[in-house]
């Protein structure tokens, strides 16, 4: 063979930090050896993986087709080693999530994978749609949960379970208790929302098409605590998923809004790469995915 599986790290590594420095550091190597690794590499088959700016190392056109075929070259020895030596393959998982689904059902999940596989090790990563898609497509990321709807030539997108977006207000708001809201009291609101890019704000707007450009935006927030703080506040209303607001409704601090003729219904979906090799770690945590935690 004219390469090494310790070349393929390196070339990976690489293209994840896009700096030898922190791509040897990762690979516990001398910042030399990362570098002899990667030249011998390219040198041998006389290729240029990365174009050189400055201190960053941006893939070249050529290590970006090649970049899936080594991250599963990889995967694939690394569960042969651990078949070889008789352990269970199970071991460290990159799973992404966006952040509804991050802070309230991915730490079940994981709590429920440990208790299935005491000896998996899950790294939670968590962040809007694009954010998260992006991440998934250049390999950062195993798998991921989101909500947003997407489009993108390198994932599998599969529809998980439904969710529900609700208009809310804290308990002394004027509208509270008056039944459902018409267009009118909706354009009459000032509304504290999420940011463009998460999979919430797209429901939201597509639930507004025709009075969208009129709605008061009063704030514009990353994360659903700080909105639902604002709105106890008094600061708006909100609009948040159904699974966000169980505890505040259920103790009062927040109560929901009726709406008249909107639709904020959703789904949410599970995002793998099409080149992704499915280790046993990621088939068993795609099966727990599809089972208890489907609906």
């Amino acid at each position: 063979m004219r390469y090494s599986l310790r070349q393929l790290e390196v070339f990976l590594a690489t293209a994840r930090y896009e700096n030898i420095t922190r791509a040897a550091a990762a690979l516990a190597m001398s910042q030399s050896a990362a570098s002899g690794s990667l030249r011998e590499l390219e040198s041998h088959f006389n290729v240029r993986l990365f174009d050189r700016l400055g201190k960053r190392l941006q893939l070249s056109e050529l290590g970006q087709q090649l970049r899936p075929q080594a991250e599963n070259l990889l995967e694939q020895a690394r569960a042969l080693e651990h078949a070889l030596a008789g352990e269970d393959v199970i071991g460290r998982l990159h799973v992404g999530a966006t952040l509804t689904i991050g802070n309230y059902i991915a730490v079940g999940m994981i709590a429920d994978f440990h208790r299935l596989h005491p000896q998996a090790d899950i790294v939670l990563r968590v962040a809007n749609t694009e954010a998260i898609a992006e991440l998934v497509a250049r390999f950062e990321l195993d798998m991921a949960l989101i909500e947003g709807e997407l489009q993108h030539p390198d994932l599998d997108i599969v529809h998980w379970r439904p969710d529900e977006l609700v208009v809310f207000a804290a308990p002394d708001h004027p509208l509270a208790g008056k039944g459902a809201l018409t267009d009118a009291d909706l354009l009459a609101l000032p509304w504290i929302v999420r940011e463009h890019g998460s999979g919430t704000r797209q429901t939201f707007d597509r639930a507004m098409h025709g009075i969208l450009t009129d709605l008061h935006i009063a704030m514009e927030l990353q994360h659903t605590e700080a909105i639902k703080r604002a709105v106890e506040a008094g600061l708006g209303v909100g609009c948040l998923s159904q699974v966000c607001l169980v505890e505040a409704i259920k103790r009062g601090s927040l109560v929901p809004l009726p709406v008249q003729g909107r639709d904020f219904r959703r789904e949410w979906f599970l995002i793998t790469h099409r080149e992704k090799f499915h280790s046993a770690g990621l088939r068993a945590w795609l099966a727990l995915c599809t089972s208890q935690w489907a609906t």
